[in-house]
């Protein structure tokens, strides 16, 4: 099975995993890496751009700058990657990790945070 078909099938499963835990979703479109382009669409986890990463090997650092660069402005890059015979991990930048943290705990996301869509910071 070549890269890109492999690559398909991860998009699809990873779609069915968040569906099947109510958050509808669906292979992206595959354009050249843009914000209009992630690998899965799941319109209810808005600001997140989703990287799909199926592989038993790989660069988590590598995968992120790319999530980062393909993100728009008004997304968060989100990495989820998946081994074989091991569960879905999602990878992301741990200041967003600490923004999500403090909104779910209903107290101010710290000022040092970058600017992202998870910590609007207004001027």
């Amino acid at each position: 099975m070549n890269s890109r078909a492999k690559g398909a099938r991860g998009e699809l499963e990873l779609a069915r995993f968040l569906t099947e835990r109510g958050y509808p979703a669906r292979r992206g479109q595959q354009y050249a890496g843009s914000p209009d382009s992630p690998d899965v669409v799941a319109p209810d986890l808005t600001p997140f751009h989703l990287e799909c990463k199926r592989v038993e090997a790989g660069n988590p650092y590598r995968w992120l700058s790319q999530a980062t660069a393909d993100a728009g402005p008004e997304q968060t890059p989100l990495v989820c990657h998946r081994r074989n015979g091991q569960p879905w991990l999602a990878i992301l930048r741990l200041d967003d990790f600490l923004t999500l943290h403090a909104l779910a705990h209903g107290t101010a996301p710290s000022p040092d945070a970058q600017r992202h869509p998870l910590n609007p910071v207004t001027d």
